[in-house]
C-alpha cells in the first residue's frame, strides 16, 4: 500500500480526477457567489435608493410639523380677536390648521413605514452577506485545494509526507491571512464605518434640531459623543489584534496582563499568572513570537477546550524564557493525532506545528503534552537574545507568510 502511494502515475491519476471533480464544484459555487453578488448588490442599490426618500419623508415631516405649528399660532390669534376677524376667517384657519394635522399626522405615518422597509432591507442584506461571505469562503478553499494538488504532481518524492506537510501549512497560513482580511473588513465594515456613517446622520439631524429644538439638539450631540468613543474603542481593538502598539511601548509583560485582563472578562475562564520581574531584557522578535503562541494558544481553549482555568507561567533562567501555559480542559489523545492519515492532517492541529515551526526559527523549542480528560500543556522555551542572522531568518519567513 506504501509503495502505490509513491507512484507519480497513480498519484497523478488520483490528482486528475480529484482536479475534475473539484472544477465542477467550483464552478457552481462560482454560479452561487455570482447570484448571490448580483442580488446583493441590487438589494444595496434599493437600500440606498429608500435612504434618499426616507431623509426625504423627514424633511417633509419636518417642513410640515413647521406650518402646522404656524396655523396653530394663526387659529389662536384669529380665535382670540373675533371682533377683528370674520366668522369666515376663524373657519377658514380652523379648516387650514387641521388640514396641516392631518398631512402631518399622514408624512409621519409615512416616515415610520419607510424606517420599516429601510430595516427589513438592512437586515436582509446582513443575511445575503453572509451567504456570500460562505460562499466566497468556498471558492477560496476549492482554489487553495486545486492548487496544491496540481503542484504537488511536481513534487513527489521520498520525503512526500514531510513536504506535504509543509504545504498544507503554507496553505493553513494563506487560508489564515485571506479570512483574517475577511475578518478585519468585516471588523471595518460593521463597526467603525457603520458608527461613521451614524456620526455623519446623527450630525445632520443635530444641524436640523439647532433650528428648531436645541434641548433635542443637545439630546443627539451627546448621543454622538458616545458614538464617536464607541468607534474609537473598536478602532482601538482593530488596532490591538493587527499589532498590540503596547508590546514596543511597555513591553511584553503588562501587554500580556492587559490581554489575559480581557480575555478572561469576555470569556469567563480564570487566569493564573506566574511572571518573571520586569527588569529581564527580552529581545523585541523574541516578545512578538511569545505573545502570539500564547496568543493563538488561548483562542484554541476558548474554542475546543472547554476549560474554566488557565495557568501561564514565564521564567527566564541561563537566557531561556520558559512559558508555561496548561488549562483544565478536556484535552485530547495527542499521539492519536500525529498518526493521523492525510486527509485529515489538518484537523491534527497544524496551529501547533506552525507554532512550533516559528520556535524552531528562533532556536527554541515547543512542546505539547495533552490527555482526554486532563487538560492540555504547551511548553515554550525561547532564548531572551537571539543572533542577526537567526531574526533576519524569522523576518525573511514572516515576509513570505505576507507575501
Amino acid at each position: 500500500m506504501g509503495e502505490k502511494i509513491l507512484q507519480p502515475e497513480l498519484l497523478d491519476e488520483i490528482v486528475r480526477k480529484t482536479v475534475t471533480s473539484l472544477e465542477s464544484g467550483k464552478k457552481q459555487i462560482f454560479e452561487i457567489a455570482d447570484e448571490a453578488r448580483a442580488e446583493w448588490q441590487e438589494l444595496e442599490d434599493k437600500l440606498l435608493s429608500l435612504k434618499s426618500t426616507v431623509k426625504q419623508s423627514i424633511e417633509e415631516a419636518e417642513r410640515l410639523y413647521a406650518l402646522e405649528k404656524e396655523s396653530r399660532q394663526r387659529l389662536m390669534i384669529v380665535s382670540k380677536n373675533f371682533k377683528i376677524y370674520t366668522e369666515e376667517d376663524i373657519k377658514k384657519a380652523y379648516d387650514a390648521a387641521r388640514d396641516l394635522q392631518v398631512k402631518l399626522a399622514l408624512a409621519k405615518d409615512r416616515e415610520k413605514n419607510l424606517r420599516a422597509q429601510r430595516n427589513e432591507l438592512e437586515l436582509r442584506i446582513r443575511k445575503m452577506r453572509n451567504t456570500l461571505e460562505r460562499a466566497d469562503y468556498l471558492v477560496s478553499h476549492v482554489a487553495v485545494a486545486m492548487n496544491y494538488l496540481v503542484n504537488s504532481m511536481m513534487n513527489i518524492s521520498n520525503t512526500l509526507e514531510e513536504m506535504q506537510k509543509k504545504e498544507l501549512l503554507g496553505i493553513q497560513v494563506i487560508m489564515a491571512q485571506e479570512e483574517e482580511r475577511q475578518r478585519l473588513a468585516r471588523d471595518i465594515h460593521d463597526g467603525p464605518a457603520q458608527s461613521l456613517s451614524n456620526i455623519v446622520l446623527k450630525s445632520e439631524i443635530c444641524e436640523k434640531f439647532l433650528e428648531t429644538d436645541v434641548k433635542k439638539a443637545k439630546q443627539e450631540i451627546k448621543e454622538l459623543k458616545q458614538f464617536a468613543r464607541s468607534s474609537l474603542k473598536e478602532l482601538r481593538d482593530i488596532i490591538f489584534d493587527l499589532r498590540p502598539m503596547s508590546l514596543d511601548d511597555l513591553g511584553l509583560l503588562p501587554t500580556l496582563q492587559g490581554y489575559v485582563s480581557k480575555y478572561s472578562e469576555e470569556t469567563g475562564i480564570s487566569i493564573e499568572l506566574d511572571l518573571f520581574e520586569h527588569n529581564e531584557e527580552i529581545n523585541s522578535v523574541v516578545q512578538v513570537v511569545v505573545f502570539r503562541i500564547i496568543q493563538e494558544t488561548l483562542t484554541n481553549i476558548k474554542k475546543h477546550a472547554k476549560a474554566n482555568r488557565i495557568d501561564i507561567s514565564m521564567q527566564i533562567n541561563d537566557g531561556i524564557l520558559k512559558t508555561t501555559i496548561s488549562d483544565n480542559g478536556v484535552g485530547f489523545d495527542y499521539d492519536r493525532r500525529q498518526k493521523l492519515n492525510k486527509d485529515d492532517v489538518r484537523e491534527a492541529g497544524f496551529g501547533i506545528y506552525g507554532m512550533r515551526q516559528r520556535a524552531e526559527l528562533l532556536k527554541g523549542k515547543l512542546t505539547l503534552e495533552s490527555q482526554l480528560g486532563k487538560g492540555t500543556t504547551i511548553v515554550l522555551d525561547l532564548p531572551t537574545q537571539i543572533k542577526q542572522k537567526e531574526e533576519s531568518e524569522f523576518e525573511k519567513n514572516k515576509s513570505n507568510d505576507s507575501g
